[in-house]
């Protein structure tokens, strides 16, 4: 591990043990995206916002904490597209249309219910996305960001920026609790990208330091990453 991936782990240790001995998580969050209490606010402050006003397309991760956000966002009558759990497929995205659902939204937007009910869709069949909603487990008012380690969202936004449909008309947000909210640093790599606002279940926080990758960052992965995601392995570059 290096300077900066122990870094970021001390971080995440930190901040785990916060927000669980602060009251803001139950104590199985620790080694994961933190499902925070009060994540059902966060959804609140989210829908009371311009842009996701104007939002007709919305990616999420399919982490506990951002069920309540997908919800809504079913609810709004906006098409969700969510992960498929560590990318385990050449078409790593469900696609949940609202218009088209066989269960409530409260089902359809967890992980069960969206292996059962929504299609599965490479990036070539995707549309445009407005909002993206990421897994925290740190962030700071600049907007930099740490999830739990895997790299996953990092990968993920990699792969939708390289495929033009996340742009910088696209918003990217973190809900948390305001405990994960941190003054650290937090120290980035060519891969990460950074949130232009971090929701709270008390308030929007405007971040000002946009960072985002140009795509994939092959050097950064490991063969046996690439490996383990067969996306990654199709797209390989030979």
């Amino acid at each position: 591990m290096n300077d900066i991936d122990q870094a970021k782990q001390a971080l995440r240790e930190k901040v785990w043990r916060r927000l669980i001995d602060g009251g803001g998580a139950p104590e199985d969050s620790y080694g994961k995206i933190p499902g925070f209490y009060g994540a059902e606010d966060t959804a609140e402050q989210l829908a009371g916002q311009d842009f996701w006003r104007r939002a007709t397309t919305v990616k999420a991760n399919p982490d506990w904490a951002q069920l309540p956000v997908r919800v809504r966002a079913l609810k709004d009558g906006k098409r969700v597209y969510m992960a498929v759990p560590r990318m385990a497929s050449l078409e790593p995205f469900y696609l949940l249309d609202p218009e088209s659902l066989s269960l409530p939204p409260e089902e359809a937007a967890e992980k069960k219910g969206a292996a059962q009910v929504a299609r599965r869709l490479g990036v070539e069949s995707m549309e445009p996305i407005d909002v993206v909603v990421c897994g925290s487990v740190a962030v700071n008012r600049s907007g930099a960001r740490i999830g739990k380690g895997a790299g996953y969202s990092d990968l993920e936004v990699a792969l939708l920026i390289e495929a033009g449909l996340v742009t910088d008309r696209t918003v990217i947000v973190a809900p948390v609790h305001a405990l994960q909210v941190v003054d650290d640093d937090i120290p980035e790599t060519e891969h990460d990208f950074s949130v232009d606002y971090i929701v709270t279940p008390e308030e929007v926080i405007p971040c000002t330091n946009r960072r985002r990758p140009s795509g994939l960052v092959w050097g950064d992965l490991t063969p046996e990453k690439i490996a383990a995601i067969p996306v990654l392995a199709h797209r390989r570059p030979s």
